[in-house]
């Protein structure tokens, strides 16, 4: 709130988050996409992913240690190792590398099963739907994109 000369009040409104996937669960998908396409070849290093996807290595060696977890990912030792999918490509979803990297798409600040709403009072603010109706709408998207969809998109566009 800000007073002008006149002592009339101005009421700025309150900054909302915006809504975005961060880099974990961005680059977890743009690695294990170059994965997908190099891994029926060998086991794919991740200094070639870094170096192919502008990623940093030490970023990478996190998301990977949690896709390692999680069993998106096999890790293979020796001279000419590196990361294999452990699935076929189709059988993930965004949604288990989100999961795995801990990313969470949300586009409300309150849980659903609380009492509380967004807004910290006991009703839910005007918009509540329309954002948890979002939410959902995001979540079937990523469900239904699976790692091969977005190889094949990839190769599509290069041609």
């Amino acid at each position: 709130m800000i007073l002008d000369y006149f002592s009339r009040v101005y009421i700025y409104p309150v900054k909302l988050t915006i809504m975005k996937l961060t880099s974990k669960g961005r680059y977890a998908v743009m690695a294990l996409v170059d994965l997908a396409r190099f891994d029926s070849i060998n086991p794919v290093s991740l200094r070639d992913i870094s170096l192919r996807q502008g990623i940093s290595l030490d970023y990478l060696e996190q998301i990977f240690s949690k896709l390692r977890k999680k069993e998106i990912v096999l890790s293979v030792r020796g001279t000419q190792g590196g990361y294999i999918l452990n699935k076929k490509a189709k059988e993930i979803k965004l949604t288990n590398i989100f999961d795995a990297v801990d990313e969470k798409v949300k586009t409300v600040q309150c849980k659903k099963e609380s009492k509380k709403s967004c807004n910290g009072r006991s009703t839910k603010c005007l918009t509540h739907n329309l954002w948890d109706e979002l939410e959902n709408h995001i979540n079937d998207f990523f469900e239904k994109k699976s790692l091969e969809d977005l190889v094949k998109e990839n190769i599509e566009r290069r041609i």
